[in-house]
């Protein structure tokens, strides 16, 4: 791995990457980094060993440009670098809901863009990063994504027109289920148990039943199945979360977040 990589606004999700990055055996000294407060600059430099630069000297020395910023931050960005991006240097956006052609006509024509939306998970090497290419990348763009968030977890290639879907299904997904966590320890509590005993039950449950529905291949049906014994406790819960539309009420969720993320994506809220 000898080319240069500069992550560009580092923040929770940004050095969560950097770190994952070293794990995976890129040299600190092929790493570049920048964030807008000099001391964080400086921490990031002492944790890591990696050079704490501007964003214009990222553009000019780097060969992957991986932006970080908020959203909201990002056109003022862009207007910084774009007189120091050469069209051949890859730029990677991790920024929700801006699609790639927005970056194209922001920088030289023919620039190649790859946009990737990952998750929270990835500050414990457990993200899903769904990774998609502009009109300029190329297969061998998405590879060198790839190569860089694999070390924070699992990729996945899909068509930009898919990536409101999966912002809604991962990106937001971590969410969800934190609030249902919260929701089975407040009905724990309701039942007789300590807080943190409860919070122990489910963090578990939630973690095996993850580990079988990725190891065992089997669908999620045939393991629920498996543990709904006729007329037992669990074909009683199940009776009602359907009867509250629970169902119905997960695929509305999922349905609000990827209009609200189309919404984003065209710069309408």
């Amino acid at each position: 791995m000898t080319q240069k990589v500069a992550v560009l606004g580092t923040g929770k999700i940004g050095e969560a990457l950097l770190s994952g990055m070293i794990r995976g055996g890129w040299a600190p000294s092929d790493l570049l980094v920048t964030a807008r407060r000099p001391e964080r600059a400086a921490q990031l430099h002492e944790r890591y060993g990696v050079e704490a630069v501007s964003n214009a000297e990222a553009a000019k020395s780097a060969d992957t440009l991986i932006l970080t910023v908020k959203p909201q931050d990002m056109g003022t960005l862009l207007t910084e670098l774009a007189p120091h991006v050469p069209a051949e240097r890859l730029v990677i956006s991790g920024a929700a809901g801006i699609p790639t052609s927005y970056f194209e006509e922001r920088l030289a024509a023919g620039t190649p863009v790859v946009r990737v939306m990952t998750n929270t998970p990835a500050l414990v090497d457990e993200a899903m990063s769904v990774i998609s290419a502009g009109t300029h990348a190329t297969g061998a763009h998405l590879t060198r994504a790839e190569e860089i968030f694999s070390g924070v977890g699992k990729t996945l290639r899909v068509p930009e027109s898919q990536q409101d879907a999966c912002t809604a299904l991962s990106g937001s997904g971590p969410a969800y289920f934190y609030f249902l966590v919260e929701a089975m320890t407040d009905a724990g509590i309701l039942l007789g148990l300590p807080r943190d005993k409860a919070h122990d039950l489910i963090v578990q449950a939630a973690i095996g039943a993850a580990v079988m529905l990725r190891d065992s291949g089997e669908h999620p049906v045939k393991l629920r199945e498996n543990v709904t014994s006729p007329a037992g406790t669990t074909i009683n819960a199940i009776r009602e979360l359907e009867n509250h539309g629970v169902r119905a009420a997960l695929i509305a969720a999922l349905e609000a977040a990827r209009d609200r993320s189309r919404e984003l994506a065209s710069g309408s809220g």
